[in-house]
């Protein structure tokens, strides 16, 4: 059974179709043809995620998102993905985009990232950006399926 969550940790997030989105990304999944066992997605501050990129990454900077695979076998997908809801509104303001499809960006980037999608070297950027342009589209045009 596929399990996805949204929790609050320091920061509140209200979504207007979480049901929705939730069947989206399990469809996500499904074309990508992952096994989607447990997914759950932690809204944050800056400062709480900045903790979590220090004590896990040992990176010492903001960040948007930070996803934990934490499957034990490649076969079935468990995840964890904590998405700070500050970086994501300056994130929008900076690009010129709205806050919605800047959130929903992020929250597919995540899902990717436990797909196999890589966003390190300036190829995988670019398919990474691929991707989430086409989630983005299906999940705006209504297609779930």
């Amino acid at each position: 059974m596929k399990t996805i969550s949204f929790r609050n940790a320091d920061k509140t997030f209200l979504f207007p179709n979480k049901t929705g989105l939730k069947q989206f990304i399990e469809q996500l999944f499904k074309k990508e043809r992952k096994a989607l066992v447990e997914l759950t997605y932690v809204f944050c501050s800056d400062e709480y995620l900045l903790g979590i990129n220090k004590d896990f990454l040992q990176h010492d900077f903001y960040t948007d998102i930070i996803t934990f695979d934490l499957s034990e076998t490649p076969s079935k997908i468990i995840g964890e993905i904590y998405v700070s809801l500050e970086r994501i509104k300056d994130n929008a303001s900076e690009l010129n985009t709205s806050l919605s499809d800047e959130t929903l960006r992020v929250l597919f980037h995540g899902a990717l990232h436990l797909c196999g999608y890589k966003d390190k070297k300036k190829a995988d950027i670019a398919i990474m950006r691929n991707k989430e342009d086409y989630y983005l589209g299906l999940y705006k045009k209504g297609l779930v399926d």
